[in-house]
């Protein structure tokens, strides 16, 4: 017994730092090196993300990056949801990898350490521990969005909203794991902390719209 458990402990570990070094590819710096256009780092927010991709005027490497940021947040989730039982992987190891595969976005090992924001990967990773728990934090930040033309704004309200939405749907679609409601809570408190900066402009009416520089 204990020798099966320390092979599930490894299977968790690699499971883990699996979903980090997916987490770590930062499509906005790919994407832009294959598509010939500028490092996304070295203009706009500077930050590495689809938002700032557009800033580019390229609005499909803006949406490959969106949609590859998305991908890589909820692939190692959804894996591990479908398959993590028939490898041994304990239970607690959606909520690990939910975090490394976020954690790998913000502080990317292949790039420094220094990532995006996160606001697409933490919705893939939405997506990937439940789908209707990612359509109505997207819906969010749809609707944000919107009315507002804020990229940042919407970001925060899904970082408030996101772990509400996981808390209250137990009481009708799905069992709360305590663990995957604090990875939730965490993420959204990375969230929040990233956009300090953009908070601060919002207030003082500086913020960018979409699609404006």
């Amino acid at each position: 017994m204990p020798m099966l458990l320390s092979f599930e402990w490894v299977n968790v570990l690699l499971a883990t730092l699996a979903a980090y070094l997916v987490g770590s590819l930062s499509f906005a710096v790919l994407v832009s090196r294959i598509m010939g256009l500028a490092d996304p780092r070295s203009y706009g927010s500077h930050n590495p993300g689809a938002t700032n991709v557009l800033r580019s005027g390229n609005k499909l490497a803006a949406a490959l990056t969106l949609l590859l940021d998305g991908v890589k947040g909820w692939l190692p989730v959804w894996w591990v949801t479908q398959h993590g039982a028939v490898w041994g992987l304990a239970e607690g190891t959606q909520a690990a990898v939910a975090m490394a595969a976020f954690a790998g976005h913000v502080w990317p090992v292949f790039f420094r350490f220094k990532g995006g924001k996160g606001v697409a990967t933490a919705a893939g990773v939405l997506f990937g521990i439940e789908p209707l728990l990612g359509l109505a934090t997207m819906s969010t930040w749809l609707i944000v969005a919107f009315f507002t033309r804020y990229s940042s704004l919407a970001a925060l309200a899904c970082a408030v909203f996101a772990p509400a939405y996981y808390f209250l749907g137990h009481r009708v679609v799905w069992y709360v794991d305590n663990r995957v409601l604090l990875a939730t809570v965490l993420m959204s408190a990375v969230l929040i902390w990233r956009h300090q900066s953009n908070m601060a402009k919002l207030i003082r009416g500086e913020e960018s719209r979409i699609g404006k520089n």
